[in-house]
């Protein structure tokens, strides 16, 4: 699990432009990091290539901090 967690925070990092250090399980993508709608569907898109996974569009309003992604992920595993 902790190498899924380690992997995602390079996703978010490298879309998000900050150090992955930065990058907590509740740290806000929006406040703390400065992300704008863009880089979330950016960060969406890297994600579905990354893990070979469709997720839905709806899903996009959940992305707000690491645990979310997480968490959005698993349920795309399980469509």
């Amino acid at each position: 699990m902790e190498d899924q967690v380690e992997r995602i925070r390079a996703v978010i990092s490298r879309v998000l432009g900050v150090e992955p250090e930065r990058v907590g399980p509740d740290t806000s993508f929006l406040a703390e990091l400065g992300a704008d709608s863009m880089m979330l569907i950016e960060l969406l898109t890297n994600l579905e290539i990354e893990y070979d996974i469709e997720v839905d569009e709806s899903e996009l309003a959940h992305l707000v901090d690491l645990q979310s992604v997480l968490d959005v992920l698993a349920r795309a595993r399980q469509a």
